[in-house]
């Protein structure tokens, strides 16, 4: 299961008064604690489970789709098998949640790497099942699937069908799973505590990567300057760590790729995502032609701002001149959510309010703690939780109504059941990046002072450039180590010079990417863990940006039509789900449409420098 991601912080420094409690989650939903009698009782279940289900059901599907009862007879299989889905999937949230809260703790890491262990064999044992039902007749299964209880599941199970040409018998279907355990997870793991291991000097404060990365929006430019060049140095000094664990993720999944008979290395995620390659391309092509009045462009004009002819790379992010920064304890955060989420509609404020009031948020930055923010959606069991690194900045407030609206979206999508509950990642960021631009207009809409009214119009523009241009370019960049990885290792030099050179296309001239920057790619958690992920925050920015115009154009059963987009959770394909909308991403000119609306806020942005 894979966390719902942030792109990586960009967050101004800011210390959150004491006085100001930051909530920190309370996992006692999911269990009391690791030595919890309820947790070990799982796990023996879990096993049991495991066995029973095994026994019953192993090389018998063939024997059941002939049944004349073949629709309750595969369809009370599927439950259980649901049932037990759920049961994996929630000890390995609880894991995963309790080591993210401190990556560095032994016994944290300990109890997470046990559990993964355990999860694994467990779940190696179910392979077969869908390995079994995809063996079985196409026509024999749908027609089972027309009747109640198996038509409950036959959107997953057509899901499924996609799969089956990229599956391997069941045998080696169980190596490369198990192995996860010790490839893909330990690489994970070793790049999660070095990077939350990593201590930077700055100012003679010793600093994790969080808020060292926060400094680099600092008002100060010294501190700034300061900041990045001491990220860049400390990143050089663990490069060799990062470049190997780069290329042996990239080669794992090469091995991956090519036993399983995918063609492009993009393909895999595009067939999780459940999005055709060209769909991406055309996304990619429309971003990469926009960028001139995009990036280029905004970025010229901040330098102008800056009073520079160029902006250095520390200078990207940095605050407005001549613009007060506005700190937002965590109650004026919560409360401007609440208000834009219920402007929206109240039952969407209702369900956001939970995570509040139930603990349901971990915001405090902590030393070990994963950097960014997540929703995780656990399990449709027991509910998400949001992790964040809260600094009381403008961004964070974002950033809170971004995570809010995932955790939403998992609510909301929770009905689905363990196997249809996850949203393809091309639709994951729908709730998220809406509530962000809801947020957005209610803060905007207070704003009166023309001054305030610029920062904030600029703000949001840099966030929809990191969103959609620079993830774009993150994706660009994979690409390039990934099919240059398939003929051979690269060295520390050459990612750098990979990553230099989409960045450099992507910021445009206005930025100047001096020495240090270079090394910047090593602390990208989405390379690592989720490879090719990146391009789904730029097909959501801009299909929400869609949705909103929607939205602002006729508000009549739009609110209704959108929840049941949530609702649907992986039940139904993202056309299916955009046509009520009017909607279509497959049509090439789609794109243009959310590109537009960045290019429409920048060009407010220069009409209110020539005013």
């Amino acid at each position: 299961m894979e966390f719902v991601a942030s792109p990586p912080p960009t967050s101004v420094n800011f210390a959150v008064s004491d006085s100001d409690s930051l909530p920190e989650w309370n996992l006692s939903d999911l269990y009391e604690g690791p030595s919890a009698p309820a947790l070990q009782e799982d796990l023996t279940r879990l096993v049991r489970e495991v066995d029973q289900f095994n026994k019953e059901y192993r090389g018998r599907l063939d024997l059941l789709i002939n049944e004349a009862q073949a629709s309750a007879m595969i369809g009370a299989a599927l439950q259980r098998y649901e049932a037990l889905q759920d049961l994996l999937g929630r000890l390995m949230s609880y894991a995963g949640l309790l080591y993210s809260a401190d990556t560095t703790d032994p016994q944290r890491t300990k109890f997470y790497g046990d559990i993964q262990e355990k999860v694994t064999n467990a779940s190696a044992q179910l392979i077969f099942f869908q390995l079994e039902l995809n063996r079985l007749d196409n026509t024999s299964l749908m027609q089972a699937a027309q009747k109640a209880p198996l038509s409950r599941w036959k959107p997953w199970l057509e899901v499924i069908r996609k799969e089956k040409p990229h599956e391997l018998d069941e045998r080696l279907e169980e190596l490369f799973h198990e192995k996860y355990i010790s490839g893909e997870a330990a690489w994970n793991r070793l790049f999660d505590e070095t990077i939350a291991s990593l201590r930077f000097n700055i100012s003679g404060a010793e600093l994790a990567i969080e808020p060292a990365l926060n400094l680099m929006q600092d008002l100060n430019e010294d501190k700034r300057r300061e900041a990045a060049l001491e990220v860049g140095k400390r990143l050089k000094e663990n490069i060799r760590v990062f470049t190997l664990i780069t290329n042996t993720l990239a080669k794992d999944k090469e091995i991956s790729d090519r036993w399983r008979g995918f063609e492009d290395v993009s393909d895999a995620r595009h067939l999780s995502n459940r999005v055709e390659r060209n769909v991406v391309e055309a996304l990619a092509k429309a971003v990469d032609d926009y960028q001139p009045r995009l990036s280029h462009r905004y970025y010229k004009l901040k330098a102008k701002w800056l009073g520079k002819d160029k902006l250095d790379y520390w200078d990207r992010s940095a605050p407005l001149p001549l613009t007060p920064g506005k700190n937002y304890s965590w109650s004026e955060a919560r409360d401007l959510v609440l208000e834009a989420y219920d402007s929206f509609s109240p039952r969407m404020a209702e369900i956001a309010s939970n995570f509040f009031e139930r603990k349901w948020i971990d915001a405090p930055v902590r030393p070990g703690k994963s950097p960014g923010a997540f929703s995780h959606p656990t399990v449709p069991s027991a509910h998400p939780y949001v992790l964040l690194n809260y600094q009381g900045k403008t961004r964070d407030v974002m950033t809170l109504a971004h995570e809010l609206g995932h955790g939403v979206h998992q609510v909301l999508a929770a009905r689905q059941g363990a196997l249809m509950a996850p949203t393809p990642l091309t639709l994951a960021e729908t709730a998220s990046v809406f509530g962000e631009m809801l947020t957005f207009r209610v803060l905007l809409a207070k704003t009166s002072d023309k001054t305030q009214r610029r920062a904030l119009l600029a703000a949001k523009v840099e966030d929809m450039l990191n969103t959609v241009v620079r993830q774009m370019a993150f994706y660009a960049f994979e690409r390039k180590v990934h099919n240059e990885r398939r003929m051979g290792e690269l060295t520390a030099d050459r990612i750098c010079e990979l990553w230099m050179s989409v960045q450099a296309s992507s910021l445009g001239p206005s930025i100047r990417l001096g020495p240090g920057y270079e090394t910047f790619w090593t602390y990208i958690p989405h390379f690592i863990h989720s490879p090719f992920y990146v391009y789904a925050y730029a097909f959501g920015d801009c299909l929400v940006n869609s949705l909103y115009g929607v939205y602002a154009a006729a508000h009549n059963g739009f609110v209704e039509r959108y929840f049941s987009l949530l609702e649907a959770g992986g039940a139904k394909p993202y056309n299916e789900l955009l046509s009520p909308f009017g909607l279509d991403a497959r049509d090439a000119s789609f794109w243009s449409i959310g590109l537009n609306m960045i290019e429409g806020f920048i060009l407010e942005l220069e009409q209110m420098e020539e005013a």
